[in-house]
């Protein structure tokens, strides 16, 4: 459910459940993890996340949300490893991103979209809260009232909406995701290691 490729530093973590929406289970959270910790001990220039399908992922998958996986620490463990990978991330999202998948999206450096994604994060009405790490993250790339306005009253931001916030950095058409992705990597594949990391610790 969750594909690794690597090629020439580029580490790309796919995930691959398009027919439940790329709904996370604890498995996959805990392969994306364990991935991520792959990624930085092979010193990996680039980790690039995406999704199969028309749709990023639709979060936490239903049956296990039941059962206490919609408050594990899980999702936590994996946005804190993505926050502190001392690579370029990137998450390209293919479509739509929605509650807990909000985390690993925050967590990157580089957000790209295609146009008919949405983002939505509706943790008051379930009856959640978001990831402790979450709010702040959105906070500062849309401000306090944004964030609020999607955590708080469950706003649906449209792609457009999204860049226009700051929560996206670029929307490219369907079948130029990847290699506009691969493009912003390039320099950071090509750099010394301790550059990447570097130039990443200096911008706050």
């Amino acid at each position: 459910m969750i594909r690794v490729a690597r090629d020439a530093g580029i580490w790309t973590l796919t995930l691959d459940r398009p027919d439940k929406a790329n709904s996370l289970t604890a498995e996959m959270l805990r392969a994306l993890c364990h991935a991520v910790d792959a990624a930085t001990q092979a010193q990996a220039r680039v980790l690039i996340l995406t999704g199969m399908g028309r749709v990023f992922s639709a979060g936490a998958d239903l049956e296990e949300a039941r059962t206490g996986l919609a408050t594990s620490g899980l999702w936590e463990e994996l946005s804190s490893r993505i926050a502190r990978a001392e690579c370029l991330t990137i998450a390209a999202l293919n479509g739509t991103l929605a509650g807990g998948a909000f985390g690993m999206a925050l967590a990157c450096d580089l957000r790209l979209c295609v146009a008919e994604a949405k983002f939505f994060y509706p943790v008051a009405k379930l009856g959640f809260l978001p990831q402790p790490s979450d709010p702040g993250r959105l906070s500062a790339l849309v401000g306090p009232a944004r964030a609020k306005m999607i955590l708080m009253a469950g706003a649906k931001i449209a792609a457009e909406e999204a860049r226009d916030w700051g929560l996206v950095d670029r929307i490219v058409p369907a079948e130029e995701l990847m290699p506009a992705t691969l493009a912003l990597a390039d320099a950071a594949a090509g750099a010394q290691l301790s550059h990447v990391a570097a130039i990443k610790r200096m911008v706050p």
